[in-house]
């Protein structure tokens, strides 16, 4: 048994202190200098609005291989589904121990980070694993064959001042449940709340239909979709004799329009052409247009969330739950209002640099306009933290998964010979996971300068304008910078079992 080696407390690993090989203030002076001269080069070799709007890119028809694709497919969704019933099953039936039941470790671990870098590092994998979405087009193909009359939607217009407001609730309530909520790890409680998520979604896809939903209600959609913007693969299908359409297209729209791609029986009489598009990591992000209020909100409340989930592991935020005990006596209370101040300093921060952009450029675009035009910049900033903070967690505590596919209920089974699997703590040493760090944040506000610059030279201004404009929004970013790596470099807790 594996137990006594590994105890989850939370959907974190925690960790021992442990120093950075170089000085915290050297660390931080040359990271943010690093990201200044990046503005400085990307300012001086930046020339006109049109120089990141094209960009290499390798396209692979795969046209001849639509069988064996949809093959693959076709078998990947049969595996998401069947893995979302062993974790709701686990949960209900299985061990309530989390170190012997499959759920914690694979809803914390394998899906929400995995999938995460999955997306941001290969591509949108999200909307093809998607088990809601699955399982609700099998039941809407199973009623066309059967001629049954359900209402499978839609069957209301989706408001469209509703913008995607619903899916923003839904990722505040989960960070909540991540960050706050002390009975996360418990399996009972995991698969309760994905029943009601299971609920609340195929509701939604039933009155707004499957599609408007995913695009405005199902937050994970939105989360991956947005990540697999950063990735060097796009997926596009077009009409022979029409014009090209990219699958994914606008931001969280186009990953959920092709659940009829490998149905050959629809749309006969037009011919499709897919195709693969490789491209360099980042460049999905150029061309995304501007997103609206709430798609805004939706990208802040992401970074802010797992910004706070580092910094309530750092000894400064020990220091004010001691404190606010004296007077609320609440744990779960302060680590609420943490959460609440954490997302509500980075609105106002980034609204507030964006109004300064707004003055410093003498442009007659809004602060408001101004924020959503940019905020897809911060995506790349977003996912350098999630890889900052979650690196060591998924390489650790991701191992469990080898000895809960054996034993997925914790009932003594064996099924793959792997239920004594023994975890390696030193799979990586902690310089390593330092310095993967400090180089993801640092690379990922340098992106997140080209980004910015680039679309500020397709405002209409001047180079020297484009790069006036830019300076809140550098100052931004190495403030940010800065502050991502004094979070990372605080004590963090590993397990030395």
């Amino acid at each position: 048994m594996f137990a006594h080696q590994f105890f989850i407390v939370s959907p974190h690993l925690f960790i021992q202190q442990f120093t950075p090989p170089v000085p915290l203030g050297l660390c931080l002076i040359a990271a943010g200098l690093v990201v200044l001269a990046s503005f400085v080069v990307v300012g001086i070799f930046a020339r006109n609005e049109n120089i990141y709007v094209r960009y290499p890119q390798l396209n692979l028809s795969i046209s001849k291989l639509t069988i064996p694709i949809c093959l693959i497919t076709s078998v990947s969704q049969i595996i998401s589904v069947f893995i979302f019933f062993v974790i709701i099953f686990a949960g209900f039936f299985g061990s309530s121990n989390p170190v012997y039941n499959i759920a914690p470790t694979m809803v914390w671990v394998i899906w929400w980070v995995g999938i995460a870098y999955v997306s941001a590092f290969v591509g949108d994998i999200w909307s093809i694993l998607n088990p809601w979405k699955i399982l609700f087009e099998w039941v809407e193909k199973l009623v066309q064959q059967l001629n049954i009359s359900l209402p499978l939607g839609p069957i209301a217009k989706y408001p469209s001042d509703f913008g995607i407001w619903p899916a923003l609730m839904l990722l505040l309530i989960f960070a909540w449940i991540e960050n706050v909520y002390p009975d996360a790890i418990l399996p009972l409680r995991i698969s309760q709340m994905i029943l009601i998520y299971s609920g609340i979604t195929w509701i939604g896809m039933i009155i707004f239909g499957k599609n408007v939903w995913l695009r405005n209600g199902e937050a994970f959609s939105l989360v991956f979709g947005f990540l697999a913007k950063f990735s060097p693969l796009e997926m596009r299908s077009r009409s022979i004799g029409s014009h090209s359409a990219d699958v994914l297209g606008e931001p969280l729209r186009s990953e959920h329009d092709r659940s009829e791609q490998c149905d050959t029986s629809s749309n006969t009489d037009v011919s499709d052409i897919r195709e693969v598009i490789v491209r360099p990591f980042g460049t999905g992000l150029l061309n995304v247009g501007s997103g609206s209020t709430t798609h805004m909100y939706f990208v802040l409340v992401l970074l802010a969330s797992v910004t706070f989930d580092g910094f309530t592991a750092t000894v400064p935020w020990m220091d004010i739950q001691t404190l606010l005990l004296e007077k609320l006596a609440s744990p779960t209370l302060i680590n609420t209002l943490g959460l609440l101040a954490t997302v509500m300093i980075f609105m106002s921060t980034y609204l507030f640099f964006c109004l300064l952009m707004r003055l410093v450029s003498n442009t007659n675009v809004t602060a408001m306009d101004l924020a959503n035009r940019f905020v897809y910049t911060l995506i790349p900033i977003a996912l350098a933290y999630h890889v900052a903070h979650f690196l060591v967690f998924l390489l650790i505590q991701g191992q469990l998964i080898i000895p809960l596919a054996s034993d997925p209920f914790g009932f003594g089974w064996d099924i793959f010979g792997s239920e004594n699997y023994r975890l390696n703590f030193n799979i990586v040493a902690p310089t390593f996971y330092w310095a993967t760090s400090v180089v993801a944040i640092v690379i990922g506000h340098i992106i997140a300068v080209f980004l910015a610059h680039s679309i500020a030279l397709r405002l209409g201004k001047t180079r020297g304008e484009a790069v006036r404009s830019q300076f809140p929004m550098l100052v931004l970013m190495v403030g940010y910078t800065v502050a991502s790596l004094w979070i990372i470099t605080q004590p963090m807790y590993i397990s030395n079992m």
